[in-house]
Formats: structure tokens, C-alpha cells, sequence
């Protein structure tokens, strides 16, 4: 079969990786493959390239993607936590049209949330698609690890350890703004990895008022300063989210909660803290993926194509309790996985005193 490769959405460490195993068993097989350039975005302008052993070799340590990626363009099938997006059926139909003239049997989607959900759309006009979980964020709820998480959660800690020197030295609190736009997974294991004193996530709303007595109490019991990790998805109570669309319906864009949070606890309490804060932002996404990464990473390519090669279409690759198996599109982008309360991580960072801000 002639296989399409396809990676939308954010950049994750990881991806190369994939594309490359992918590449290096399908040809094995006797599949060849094309890559398009951009995402989607490459498959509706014909922007494409041949993939053979040479344009793989020595790719999977490297960060990013030789495909290039967006989260940008006409085929987003999501605009946020439960808020779905069709696409138009002639954007649609214009992909599936430039399949065929392509000859490409089938599509190997490597992507998030939205990108799957696009997948899924297209899945329901025919086109064959196999997928593959791709998110820093580690919110879907099929997989028990999507890759590149545990690297974002590697590069947070490394920069808790040198924020937790600066902000003794000084005796500040400083806030440290992870990714986690609905799912704070990355704020949660980092935070509890990197010590943070504090942590606040999407999933639960916080009280600006606990917030400021535990930061009080901190100072009452002799702790001169805090760190204070914040998904940036994170919000307080009887309050919602600051999106910007950026002109663009399909695209939501966050970040600055905690500059925010900053100037609300300065008005409650002036002069009582000096305070700053990190975003961390793209830094999470970037360099080469951690070992972890990079072998989760290699064995989705693999089981991509094997699912592939026994026709095991309209499915995503899924890690599920040590075994990558197949799972339904339509279950994978059905649900995300949320941080709860019951979560071990959780009830562990809870005993040892992080507070939660609830």
C-alpha cells in the first residue's frame, strides 16, 4: 500500500521517531510512503514528499518534525474541552479527492485532540486512517502515555531545580507557568517531581483567598519563599478562562494565567510578597526527546503500520498496560483524561503538603 503520513498540531518531541520507524518496518513490508508537508494543510495543497530509508536516516533523536507542523488552517475538528468543530464538506471531500489522485491508500495520522478528531471526520467519508497519540499534555484518555510527555515533564523539572535556588536566594514566590490547557498533567508530575509548594491546575478551580493564606501560611511557619507551579489552563472559582481566538474560531490560545494571578494577589495583599513568575511555554515542546520518549515513540510506529498492514483501519495505537493494541477513532477522541482527585499522583502530593488552591 502506498501510506500517507501525516503530523498536525503542536510540535512534540517524539515525532521523527515515529515517522521513521514507521517508514523503516513499512518498507519492509513492501508499503512506500509519502509525508505532507504542514498537516493537513500539505495534503490540500499537494505539498508532499517521498519517504525512503534516506530521508529518515538519523532522524529519531531529533526533536521536531522533517514534516513540519501547525495548528493552524481549514481542518480543525476542535476549538476546545468538548467544543467540537466541523470541518466543510468541501475541505473534506478536496482531501479525500487529493488522495486519490495521489494514489494513497491510507493515511497514518500522528497527532492530538483536534487532529484525530479531523482524522475522524475524513474516516467517515471512507478514507482509511490509522492514528497515533501525540500530546505533551497526556489528555487522551485511550492511552496510558502519550510520548513526549515525560520529556516536557523532564524539561519542567530541570528548570524547578534552578528556580528553587533563585527563589531561596531572594525569598520570592515565584510562579511557574506550565502547558495543560484542560488536562494538568504536566503541572501535576512536575510539580510533585520538582517540589513545588504549591500547584494549580485546570480541573480544579482555585480560591484566590486559599491561595493567599497558604502562601501566608508558608511565611508564618518560617518558609521564606514558594514555588508555585500553574498549568495554564488554570483558573479560580466563579471565573472562566482568558481565550484569545486570534481571529481564528478554531484556534485557543492561552497563557499568562499566571501574570494574573500575580497582580490579583498583589491587590489583596500589597507589599506582602515579592513575586514573580516563568512561562516556560514552547521550551516544554522543544530539544530531543528523553529515552522514555524515544522508545514509546519508535514502538507506536511499528504498531501503526502493523495495524496497517492487517487493515485494522479507522483506529488509533494505544498503550494500554504495557501492550500498544488498537482502539476505535471515534472512542479515542470521545474522551479526555482529566486529573481527579483520586488520582494517586494526587492524594501522594496532597499528604506530603502541596496545596492546591481549593
Amino acid at each position: 500500500m502506498k501510506i500517507g503520513i501525516i503530523n498536525s498540531g503542536g510540535d512534540a518531541q517524539g515525532t521523527n521517531a515515529v515517522i521513521a520507524s514507521a517508514v523503516k518496518h513499512g518498507l519492509r513490508l513492501g508499503h512506500e510512503f509519502v509525508g505532507f508537508i504542514k498537516g493537513w494543510e500539505g495534503l490540500l495543497d499537494m505539498d508532499y514528499v517521498n519517504l525512503d530509508r534516506d530521508a529518515v536516516r538519523g532522524i529519531s533523536h531529533v526533536g521536531g518534525t522533517i514534516l513540519y507542523t501547525t495548528n493552524k488552517g481549514r481542518f480543525a475538528g476542535k476549538a476546545g474541552l468538548g467544543e467540537k468543530h466541523q470541518i466543510p464538506d468541501d475541505i473534506l471531500n478536496l482531501a479525500k479527492q487529493n488522495l486519490a489522485t495521489l494514489g494513497v491508500d491510507v493515511l497514518l495520522v500522528i497527532g492530538g485532540d483536534g487532529t484525530l478528531s479531523g482524522a475522524a471526520q475524513l474516516a467517515n467519508l471512507g478514507v482509511k486512517v490509522v492514528g497515533v497519540p501525540k500530546t505533551i499534555d497526556n489528555d487522551l484518555a485511550a492511552t496510558d502515555a502519550t510520548y513526549a510527555f515525560h520529556t516536557a515533564v523532564d524539561i519542567v523539572v530541570e528548570a524547578l531545580d534552578r528556580i528553587h535556588t533563585t527563589a531561596y536566594s531572594h525569598n520570592r514566590a515565584i510562579f511557574v507557568e506550565t502547558m495543560g490547557r484542560h488536562a494538568g498533567w504536566i503541572a501535576l508530575n512536575a510539580g510533585l517531581a520538582g517540589g513545588a509548594h504549591i500547584i494549580l491546575l485546570p480541573e480544579l478551580a482555585f480560591s484566590y483567598s486559599r491561595l493567599v493564606w497558604a502562601m501566608k501560611q508558608r511565611q508564618t511557619l518560617g518558609e521564606k519563599y514558594s514555588i508555585i507551579v500553574v498549568a495554564e489552563g488554570a483558573y479560580a472559582q466563579n471565573e472562566g478562562l482568558t481565550i484569545d481566538r486570534a481571529g481564528d474560531k478554531s484556534e485557543v490560545k492561552l497563557g499568562g494565567v499566571s501574570d494574573q494571578i500575580m497582580h490579583r494577589i498583589e491587590q489583596m495583599s500589597p507589599d506582602t510578597f515579592e513575586m514573580r513568575n516563568v512561562i516556560l511555554g514552547h521550551v516544554q515542546r522543544g530539544g530531543a526527546p528523553n529515552a522514555y520518549d524515544r522508545v514509546l515513540s519508535k514502538s507506536f510506529g511499528v504498531a501503526a503500520v502493523d495495524a496497517i498492514h492487517n487493515k485494522q483501519f479507522g483506529t488509533v495505537v494505544c498503550l494500554q498496560n504495557n501492550l500498544i493494541v488498537p482502539v476505535a477513532l471515534n472512542d479515542v477522541v470521545e474522551k479526555l483524561k482529566l486529573v481527579t482527585t483520586d488520582n494517586l499522583l494526587y492524594q501522594t502530593a496532597q499528604k506530603i503538603g502541596i496545596y492546591f488552591g481549593t
